[in-house]
C-alpha cells in the first residue's frame, strides 16, 4: 500500500487570505505571494475570475509552504482564538454553506507529525508519542474508510433521535462530507507546521511508520480523550449504537482489575465522589505537562472536579445553549449512564418544560459555556424553596468522552516504563498492531 494523502478542512470563511511561500502551480500557471479568494454566489472569486474549485499544488513538495491568515483554533472551547498558520502540501478551496472552505491536502505521515506536535506537549516521552502516532494514524484511516463506505452505499447516517420527551444527539463525523477530517478537537487538533515539530515527535512517527491498530482485519476506530476518570467508556454510549469489541469497559489500572457497574446510580455516585486508584489519578506536573499544551494547562483538576451554578445562571445558560426555555430549573436527573459513569441521558426538569437529553457531548454542551469536562457527574441541589433550588453543584470525573486511550493514563504508563505496544493494548482490548505501508 502506498502512503495515502488526507484532506483536512482548516478554515470556513466568506473570504480567505493566504500567502504562498514559494512557487505553487494552478491550471499550469505558477503563482506565489499574498492572495485573496472571496465567496461570490456559489463560486470562488480569485484574481477577477470565478471558479468552482481551486487547487494550489506546490512545485516542490518539501520546499514550499503556505500561510492561512486568521484561522480559528479551539472552536467553542474556553481557549478559542485566532492565529495565522503555516502548512506543507497543497491548498484546495471549495464552496460550502455559502462560505469558502480551505482544505490542506497532505501526506498522512506529515499530517501526523503536526497532529502529535499539536496534541501533545514537546516534553512527552517517546513511548507515549509512539502510542499516539499509532492511534492517530488508525483513527484517521478508519474515518476515511467509514466516509468511503457511507458515500459508496449512499447510506443515510443519522446522528440524532427525537421524540416529544427526548432529544438524543451525538457528534461525530457526519458533517464532514467534502474533506476527510477537520483541524480542530472535533477531529484531531492539526496546525500544519505553525509550531515546529520536535525531533522526538519525528522519531516517534518514523519508528511507527504505517503502523495501525487492527481488530481482525479491520482498522480500529481508535478514539482517545484527555482523562477517562479511572474507567473506560464504551463507544455506543457516546456515538451510534455500535459495540466495538476493542472499546470496552475496564479499569485504568494494572494493580486493581475489578470495576463496579457504574451504570448503576449508587455505584456511579460512590465512584465519582471518591478518588479511586488509576493510572490517570495523578497531579504530577511533569506527567500532566506531557499531555497538556499551555492553553490546556489553564485547567488543573482533571480526575475529579466541581462546578457550581446559581439558579438564574443555570436556567439562562441552558436556554442559551439548547435554544429551549425550560423556565427555572427544578432538577437534573440522571436517567442512564455508560460503563465509566458518564451520563448518556439526563432529564432536565424546568417550570416550563421537561426533556431528557443525550448523549454525553450534548449534555456537556448544554451545561457549560463551552464544554463541561465530562458527563460523569452527580448533582447536589442547595437551598430549595417552593421546589426551586437556589444552586446546583456538579461533582464530576474525567475530561472528555473516556473512550479508548486515556492520554493522562498513557503518560503515566510511559513514565512507569511501559512500552508503546503495552500502552496501546491496555486501552484497545484484544487489538493487534500491524504495518500497512
Amino acid at each position: 500500500m502506498k502512503e495515502p494523502k488526507v484532506q483536512v478542512g482548516i478554515l470556513f470563511e466568506p473570504q480567505i487570505e493566504f500567502i504562498l511561500n514559494g512557487q505553487y502551480v494552478i491550471n499550469g500557471i505558477h503563482v506565489t505571494g499574498r492572495q485573496v479568494a472571496t465567496y461570490d454566489e456559489e463560486q470562488i472569486l480569485w484574481q477577477g475570475r470565478l471558479y468552482n474549485e481551486l487547487i494550489f499544488e506546490p512545485a516542490q513538495e518539501q520546499a514550499c509552504s503556505f500561510d492561512l491568515i486568521d484561522v480559528t483554533i479551539g472552536i467553542n472551547f474556553h481557549w478559542e482564538r485566532k492565529e495565522d498558520q503555516r502548512f506543507l502540501g497543497a491548498l484546495k478551496l471549495i464552496v460550502e454553506n455559502k462560505k469558502l472552505t480551505g482544505i490542506n491536502v497532505i501526506s498522512i505521515e506529515d499530517y501526523l507529525t503536526s497532529v502529535i506536535s499539536s496534541e501533545m506537549s514537546a516534553t512527552a516521552s517517546l513511548e507515549l508519542l509512539k502510542a499516539h502516532a499509532v492511534i492517530s494514524r488508525s483513527w484517521l484511516l478508519a474515518q476515511i474508510q467509514k466516509n468511503k463506505e457511507i458515500t459508496e452505499t449512499q447510506s443515510s447516517y443519522s446522528a440524532f433521535t427525537e421524540t416529544a420527551d427526548e432529544l438524543i444527539r451525538w457528534y461525530d463525523r457526519e458533517d464532514h462530507t467534502n474533506f476527510d477530517v477537520c483541524a480542530d478537537d472535533h477531529c484531531q487538533r492539526y496546525q500544519g507546521i505553525t509550531r515546529a515539530s520536535t525531533e522526538i515527535v519525528q522519531q516517534a512517527i518514523q519508528a511507527t511508520r504505517g503502523q495501525v491498530l487492527l481488530y481482525g482485519d479491520k482498522i480500529c476506530d481508535a478514539r482517545f480523550s484527555k482523562c477517562c476518570g479511572g474507567a473506560f467508556e464504551e463507544f455506543q454510549y457516546c456515538w451510534e449504537d455500535v459495540k466495538y469489541p476493542y472499546l470496552v469497559k475496564q479499569r485504568d489500572s494494572k494493580t486493581i482489575q475489578e470495576l463496579p457497574d457504574l451504570r448503576i446510580e449508587a455505584e456511579a455516585e460512590q465512584w465519582i465522589r471518591t478518588s479511586p486508584e488509576a493510572f490517570c489519578n495523578t497531579t504530577d506536573k511533569k506527567v500532566l505537562s506531557q499531555v497538556l499544551n499551555n492553553y490546556d494547562q489553564e485547567t488543573t483538576d482533571f480526575f475529579r472536579w466541581k462546578v457550581t451554578y446559581q439558579q438564574k445562571e443555570l436556567s439562562e445558560l441552558i436556554t442559551k445553549r439548547s435554544g429551549i426555555d425550560y423556565g427555572q430549573i427544578l432538577d437534573l436527573i440522571p436517567m442512564e449512564r455508560g460503563t465509566s459513569g458518564r451520563l448518556t441521558k439526563l432529564k432536565i426538569v424546568g417550570t416550563k418544560r421537561t426533556l431528557t437529553i443525550g448523549k454525553e457531548l450534548e449534555i456537556r454542551r448544554t451545561l457549560s459555556t463551552s464544554h463541561l469536562y465530562s458527563s460523569a457527574f452527580v448533582v447536589d441541589k442547595k437551598h430549595i424553596e417552593n421546589g426551586v433550588p437556589s444552586s446546583f453543584t456538579l461533582t464530576g470525573a474525567g475530561w472528555g468522552h473516556g473512550v479508548g486511550l486515556c492520554q493522562i493514563g498513557a503518560a503515566v504508563m510511559g513514565e512507569q516504563g511501559y512500552k508503546y505496544n503495552d500502552i496501546l493494548l491496555h486501552y484497545y482490548i484484544g487489538a493487534s498492531i500491524d504495518k500497512l505501508y
